[in-house]
């Protein structure tokens, strides 16, 4: 895809969003089940069933996915998409990328055992390798605007409020 084809395909929903900003707000939706006989949970994707459970660091088999992982791979996701997107909107040839993150956990604190030791990621890296010929600045550009659109990153930079709620079956 080219940068016109992009702005040709995004240009309805753009404009529809300047006169009725109302109907920009999504809400996505994720749902899984817990499994009765093991430590996991069954996550709906949309595609496939991902089986959520414990790392092996916590005593998990590594049969199961590991959520910290998924996290991370929500965030490469979306930062390679962007990244993506922002480069055929500015016409910056790519001729191959990789989005690489990692994350740093103390998993005493998920674990109950130092009260003092985080409970999540105490730091996440996200790296891109790109294959282009452009400009520092077309790339800084490029990084700085992936940066600010991908939703993911500023989710994990400025988290929103988060409600949680519990239902008890009757």
């Amino acid at each position: 895809m080219d940068a016109a084809a992009l702005r040709a395909q995004q240009a309805p929903y753009k404009e529809r969003y300047k006169s009725e900003p109302d109907a920009a707000v999504i809400t996505l939706k994720a749902q899984g089940s817990i499994d009765d006989a093991k430590i996991a949970c069954k996550v709906e994707t949309g595609r496939a069933l991902a089986v959520a459970g414990l790392h092996p660091a916590t005593g998990g088999s590594g049969a199961e996915l590991c959520s910290g992982d998924m996290l991370l791979e929500a965030l490469v996701a979306c930062a390679g998409v962007t990244l993506k997107a922002v480069a055929t909107a500015l016409e910056i040839p790519l001729r191959a990328g990789t989005v690489r993150a990692e994350g740093d956990l103390d998993f005493r604190g998920t674990l109950g055992v130092a009260k003092d030791a985080p409970v999540g990621f105490r730091a996440i890296r996200l790296a891109f390798d790109v294959d282009t010929d452009a400009p520092q600045d077309k790339i800084d550009t490029l990084i700085k605007l992936t940066e600010r659109y991908c939703v993911v990153l500023q989710t994990l930079n400025a988290p929103p409020k988060l409600d949680l709620k519990v239902r008890v079956a009757a």
